[in-house]
């Protein structure tokens, strides 16, 4: 384990980096391959600020806390971090255990395109609302609220269904049936 100490205008006790290679050494029990440890020492007002990023094996943990001197803050930061690498840690078994094995996934997945290739394209969502009476200026003032490419309303003026959708061009478009 590396354990890069930085400072940000502030005087750190030379004794920092052996505290937070003790303190980590209980996180190694949780996270045993730590390959790099990064901590910047900072001061706001009359805080010190202790940040320490923790990398091991592509996992990136990090953590920040604030208190009135380094060895209070590495206390509380050191709970802190442990915390969040045994919920990551639980959150990673749980989704390995739920999941199913890697070769049921890949034959799962490959019968789902040979599937999806012989059917084409399917309706994959289905929604219902109540259309209101309303004139194409109102339609195109609520598709603008909605953020909508198109609207469906009932003409106040002709009571039929109406599409109002914007073109390319910027400008709107209104599809009206014929019966």
């Amino acid at each position: 384990m590396q354990v890069n100490v930085t400072t940000k205008g502030v005087e750190v006790p030379s004794r920092l980096k052996a505290l937070v290679e003790k303190k980590l050494s209980k996180l190694q029990r949780v996270l045993p391959n730590i390959e790099m440890v990064d901590v910047t020492c900072s001061r706001e007002r009359q805080w010190r600020v202790l940040e320490i990023t923790i990398t091991a094996n592509g996992l990136l943990i990090r953590g920040e806390e604030r208190a009135e001197d380094f060895p209070s803050a590495l206390d509380r930061l050191s709970d802190k971090l442990e915390r969040r690498v045994k919920k990551s840690r639980s959150r990673m078994i749980q989704r390995y255990r739920e999941s199913p094995s890697l070769r049921e996934a890949w034959e799962e997945l490959a019968e789902e395109e040979e599937d999806d290739l012989e059917a084409g394209p399917a309706v994959v969502r289905s929604k219902r609302f109540t259309i209101k009476p309303m004139s194409p200026e109102e339609a195109a003032e609520e598709m603008e609220l909605l953020g909508h490419d198109f609207y469906v309303f009932r003409n106040a003026e002709t009571e039929q269904v109406n599409v109002l959708y914007r073109r390319k061009d910027g400008n709107y478009g209104l599809i009206e049936p014929e019966y």
